[in-house]
C-alpha cells in the first residue's frame, strides 16, 4: 500500500491498480485536484477543509467513473456536485478484489457544547493485507487491528493528551499526522513530538504535507 498525502486530510492511497482519494479541502494542495484513474473519491465530513465545493468539480471531470462516497449529511451538502453515494459506519464497499473501504463512526467530534454536532463517518482502507485508518475528525470509533493510522494532529476539538491516547487505544503499528495545517512550523515538534514519543507505535513517520510512504 502507497500513502501519498496532499496537504492536511487529504491522501491517496493505492494498493495494486486500486486509487483512492480521501478528503480533498480547501488546504490541500491543488494537485490534489488534477488526480486521475481514481476508484473512488471519499469524503469523511462536510466541513471544507475536507471537501472543497469550489476545486471538487474539477476532480470529478477529471474521475467520471469514480465511486463518490461520502458521510450521509455530506451528500445533501455536496447535491448539484456530482452523485454521491451515502457511506455508513460499519458498510463495506468493495472497489475490487484487492481493496475495500468500511465506514467507522457516527459524528463530529465536539467543538463546543453550544455548536450543533455534525456527521462525521472516517474511512478503514484494507488492501494488500494492510489496515489504514482515516478517522475524519474523531477519536471517538477505535478499530481492532489497525496497521497505519492516520492521526489528526490539530483541530479545534483536540488537544495533545486526546492525540496520545487515541493512537494508544488505536495501538497501531504505524502512526502519521494528518490535519495539521493549523500548526505553526515552530510549533510541530511540540503537537507530533508528544504524539510520535508517547503513543506507542512501533514507527511514527512524519510524511510532511505531501510525503509518501510505502506500508
Amino acid at each position: 500500500m502507497d500513502i501519498t498525502r496532499f496537504g492536511h486530510a487529504a491522501l491517496l492511497v493505492e494498493s495494486g491498480p486500486h486509487r483512492v482519494l480521501i478528503d480533498p479541502g480547501t488546504f490541500s494542495r491543488d494537485e490534489a485536484f488534477d488526480l486521475t484513474d481514481l476508484d473512488a473519491i471519499v469524503v469523511t465530513h462536510q466541513h471544507p477543509d475536507h471537501v472543497d465545493p469550489a476545486r471538487i468539480e474539477r476532480l470529478l471531470s477529471a474521475n467520471p467513473s469514480a465511486r463518490l462516497l461520502a458521510e450521509p449529511q455530506t451528500v445533501a451538502a455536496l447535491d448539484g456536485l456530482g452523485v454521491w453515494q451515502a457511506m455508513a459506519a460499519d458498510v463495506t464497499v468493495e472497489l475490487g478484489p484487492s481493496m475495500t473501504l468500511t465506514g467507522v463512526g457516527f459524528q463530529h467530534a465536539v467543538i463546543h457544547p453550544d455548536m450543533p454536532r455534525i456527521g462525521n463517518v472516517g474511512v478503514l482502507v484494507e488492501a494488500a493485507g494492510t489496515r489504514l485508518l482515516h478517522p475524519g475528525d474523531s477519536y471517538a470509533t477505535v478499530p481492532r487491528d489497525i496497521d497505519v493510522l492516520a492521526v489528526p494532529l490539530s483541530a479545534p476539538w483536540a488537544k495533545v493528551s486526546e492525540t496520545v491516547d487515541f493512537v494508544r487505544a488505536v495501538a497501531p503499528r504505524i502512526v502519521f499526522p494528518i490535519h495539521d495545517c493549523t500548526v505553526s512550523e515552530l510549533a510541530y515538534p511540540i503537537y507530533w513530538g508528544r504524539v510520535a514519543e508517547m503513543g506507542g507505535a512501533e514507527q511514527a513517520l512524519l510524511l510532511g504535507q505531501d510525503g509518501t510512504a510505502s506500508v
